[in-house]
């Protein structure tokens, strides 16, 4: 499958935003024929920008594959180059004045950065006239890989990447008071939690199912600093995220130790494959992949109880195989399996334990188990109206799925 890039930028904001996948109700540029729109207006409203590498895509035709942070950079190049005015989210902080953490990073993030910004020459150099010089793109590139928001929809399926630099003044915490939502390409702050006068307000960075000592690892790789929240002081979740299978001789510590250390190999084995293998596009990778799923559960299992996260990791891959491949019935089965221990694991009103009560309610829906259905959509409405909004275009679609069951 040829992964087709689309660009939708909102007229009013003039966000970039990069989508990853192509929608068959797209509009598409008529001579690019590489970027995607949700409707004409979302197309005409991008032209400013979009004519500027429209010419570059027309050059390389199937060969331009810039990634998504080399296109989003070229992007905000652009941007600066038309305006010099602060857009409507640089009310309080300018997009260069973001933190780059130049002088924390090792030597594979410099080896990435300079593969962007060589990605970044061979595609837009010939297009975009005098390119800041390769210390400013260095700055650049680390200032966006490291204030960047995914973009998601409501299954949290990626669509793209962006910067709002307002939004990007928001410490994290693993147990946040807010959640970042997006309405088009406007992000919106909504709290999850009650927030008194002058208390600050805390957002996460990453995904929060996992224990204390992974979560601190991928914040200080990503985000170069150790969390210091209450969450991770107190490591109240970490037990039941870390559930061991009722045997009838425990294993022992280093057991247990042994098994993280495959969990972690394997995920990671697994997250390269997929990448490597859902481009191949064909049923016999998907099935390797399932495979990969499969006996890693097995091997896992010995020591770990179904709701260890690293079974539900693996779970989750597995499920979303069984999507792609229309196995429906494999995807309800895992789906079923995550759900409920998610609920626990994940702080109240996430939008992954909304998203998973949205894709098992659909696939309830087209397996025409109605009951089941409308019970796991009603869930994720409850938790869709707070993270999104009552407003929001994602909640009015559940709500009127839920109203055709009746």
């Amino acid at each position: 499958m040829v992964l087709n890039i689309a660009v939708h930028v909102s007229q009013e904001r003039r966000r970039p935003v990069v989508f990853l996948f192509r929608r068959d109700d797209l509009s598409k540029c008529g001579k690019c024929k590489q970027a995607y729109y949700c409707n004409v207006d979302c197309q005409r409203g991008d032209w400013p920008m979009h004519k500027l590498e429209c010419v570059a895509m027309c050059s390389y035709g199937e060969n331009w594959c810039p990634s998504e942070t080399v296109r989003l950079v070229a992007r905000i190049i652009m941007k600066q180059r038309v305006t010099t005015e602060r857009t409507p989210s640089e009310r309080l902080l300018l997009l260069k004045e973001f933190e780059a953490h130049l002088d924390k990073m090792d030597s594979e993030k410099e080896e990435m950065n300079q593969a962007d910004i060589a990605a970044l020459h061979h595609f837009y150099s010939r297009h975009i006239i005098d390119l800041p010089d390769d210390q400013a793109l260095t700055e650049l590139f680390a200032q966006v890989n490291c204030n960047g928001f995914t973009i998601e929809d409501e299954e949290l399926s990626h669509l793209g990447s962006a910067v709002f630099p307002d939004v990007a003044l928001m410490n994290h915490s693993c147990s946040p008071n807010v959640i970042v939502t997006y309405k088009g390409t406007a992000a919106e702050v909504r709290a999850v939690q009650e927030i008194n006068p002058g208390e600050e307000i805390f957002n996460s960075y990453i995904d929060l199912l996992y224990p204390t000592e992974d979560r601190r690892e991928r914040l200080l790789d990503s985000y170069f600093f150790m969390c210091q929240c209450t969450e991770c002081t107190t490591k109240s979740k970490d037990k039941a995220k870390m559930e061991i299978r009722k045997l009838s001789s425990p294993p022992e510590p280093n057991e247990i130790q042994s098994m993280v250390h495959y969990a972690k190999n394997v995920i990671e084995e697994f997250r390269r494959a997929k990448h490597y293998k859902y481009i191949l596009f064909s049923l016999e990778h998907y099935l390797e992949l399932l495979e990969m799923c499969e006996l890693s559960l097995e091997k896992m299992g010995a020591i770990f109880a179904d709701t260890n996260v690293y079974m539900l990791h693996m779970m989750y891959q597995a499920m979303g195989v069984c999507l792609y491949m229309q196995d429906w019935d494999g995807a309800m089965s895992y789906g079923e399996k995550i759900v409920q221990p998610y609920s626990i694991h994940y702080p109240a009103y996430s939008l992954n334990v909304a998203s998973m009560y949205l894709k098992l309610g659909r696939l309830y829906l087209g397996l025409e188990k109605k009951s089941q259905g409308v019970k796991a959509l009603n869930k994720a409405l409850a938790v869709m109206e707070v993270a999104h909004g009552k407003d929001h275009h994602y909640v009015a679609e559940v709500k009127r799925e839920i109203v055709e069951q009746k």
